[in-house]
């Protein structure tokens, strides 16, 4: 079997590639059509565990989910996991390669093309179509030399692509028409049309700016999506723009925005459960009254718990929890709450130790390799299911871990404290599960949580996509561009 490429490309980040691939996925699978995702190269934080042991960008795990596929490495086979304002951990087909400063992982492109490439032939012997998607923007000057993740990708497999650009944002004609200025005349000539997203409003009124991008550009629109008011797709990276109306909210759950934070996506059926008020805690706010505090992971835990410090966080957590509050650490959160932090090797930063938050009676060492892998088991509060993944380079060791706070097909995880106020654990998308998730919140003190089915909301946002690309974009000329008309 050989499959046909089509690469969805965007003016700016954010502009809705990750959304438009996902929709196309669920699309094609809804026809019987075997699809695949593929990103060359993602940098977030937020990243999920495949079937075949490794680690990808939370985005293809997504899009792999609308293709009815378990996640697999050769979907993202290129994972960049910023720990710095200029270095990252580079992750080749799942696995954790080395930090690299941006300078050093410019020459590397070379020896991560290759990795991209060999991904995007076996999934081509796979399946029938192949949905791409770029990262960031083809038109950034400085990152066009040896360029894997947009263009550079698209003329090395000589594939179509679609630009789509966030009217939201404003500019959308020059965003479009800007990115095609600074192509090259082959790379305007693999454009084979634009999508405009997030459009709210009356259509007749635009009518008049997509004559006049299609008489300028000499290219089609073929698309306009509306604004999806409350769509929920796992985000890439950014934590969520819109606050969700919560008029019957009432338990306050605080999460403090890291500046390393990852994962963030744990928090997704905290956020979008009706009876939670919930709220991520930026630099300088000054944070009010919680029920329940989640401190979760980072990528960069003893910086980040330096910061947390510098906005006075400790000081926030012992009040909260001297009024009685519940507080629960994440993954790198788990290993905050410690007494101690050891980073010999150098794995996040420069070596060295620092001071946990001493909730927990435990240290942490860093150590080179990672442990990457999907779990299932039980609460030790009560014994309820739950099920997720870790992805994680610590080894946690100390008393505290005599009373787990969860019992694993692997073994016991994390911990309590001894008056059971604090709980700590490795285990990421610790609430997805209803019955789990309702279990904590009563722990934390929200009786009756009723949460709402967290699966069935994701299906249901990946349906309501491919609903509305069905309507709103020219599936016949996407059909064309794939060879299947």
């Amino acid at each position: 079997m050989t499959a046909t490429t089509l690469m969805v490309q965007g003016t700016t980040s954010d502009a809705g590639k990750s959304t438009l691939v996902a929709g196309l996925c669920r699309v094609l699978a809804r026809r019987g059509l075997q699809v695949a995702p593929f990103k060359p190269q993602n940098m977030a934080l937020n990243s999920a565990v495949t079937v075949d042991g490794g680690e990808i960008g939370r985005a293809q795990a997504v899009q792999a989910q609308a293709c009815g596929l378990a996640p697999h490495t050769d979907m993202n086979p290129v994972l960049l996991k910023p720990n710095s304002d200029t270095g990252a951990q580079v992750i080749i087909h799942g696995r954790a390669v080395a930090n690299m400063e941006a300078a050093f992982y410019h020459d590397y492109k070379r020896v991560a093309m290759t990795a991209v490439l060999e991904s995007h032939a076996r999934l081509c012997r796979q399946y029938q179509a192949v949905i791409v998607e770029g990262a960031g923007s083809p038109a950034e000057i400085n990152l066009r030399d040896r360029d894997i993740a947009n263009m550079g990708f698209a003329e090395a497999v000589d594939c179509p692509v679609i630009l789509i650009a966030d009217i939201d944002r404003g500019g959308v004609f020059a965003h479009l028409v800007g990115t095609l200025e600074l192509l090259s005349e082959s790379e305007r000539d693999r454009v084979a049309g634009f999508v405009i997203n997030r459009f709210r409003g009356d259509i007749a009124l635009l009518q008049s700016g997509l004559d006049w991008l299609e008489a300028r550009t000499g290219k089609p629109v073929l698309g306009v999506l509306p604004y999806l008011h409350g769509l929920h797709l796992e985000a890439e990276d950014a934590l969520p723009r819109e606050a969700q109306p919560k008029p019957a909210a009432s338990f306050r759950v605080q999460v403090p925005a890291l500046p390393h934070i990852s994962n963030h996506t744990d928090f997704d059926p905290l956020r979008l459960h009706p009876r939670i008020e919930f709220e991520y805690i930026g630099p300088g706010a000054t944070p009010g009254p919680a029920d329940l505090i989640v401190l979760p992971g980072s990528k960069s835990v003893r910086s980040d718990l330096a910061w947390l410090r510098d906005q006075g966080w400790e000081a926030h957590i012992r009040r909260h929890l001297r009024y009685g509050g519940k507080l629960i650490g994440v993954c790198g959160g788990y290993q905050m709450l410690g007494n101690r932090l050891h980073d010999p090797h150098g794995v996040e930063g420069a070596p060295g130790s620092c001071d946990g938050l001493g909730l927990l009676a435990l240290e942490t060492r860093l150590e080179p390799h990672k442990q990457l892998r999907n779990v299932a088991g039980v609460l030790a509060l009560d014994g309820t299911p739950v099920r997720g993944y870790e992805i994680h380079a610590g080894v946690t060791e100390g008393a505290a871990l005599t009373r787990p706070a969860l019992k694993l097909e692997q073994g016991p995880d994390g911990a309590v404290s001894e008056d059971g106020q604090v709980m700590g654990t490795y285990l990421h998308g610790l609430f997805d599960s209803s019955v789990a998730c309702d279990s904590l919140l009563c722990w934390a003190g929200l009786m009756d949580a009723a949460t709402p089915d967290y699966d069935a909301l994701r299906e249901a946002g990946i349906d309501r996509l491919a609903d509305t690309l069905e309507q709103h974009l020219d599936l016949a000329a996407i059909d064309r561009l794939l060879g299947l008309d």
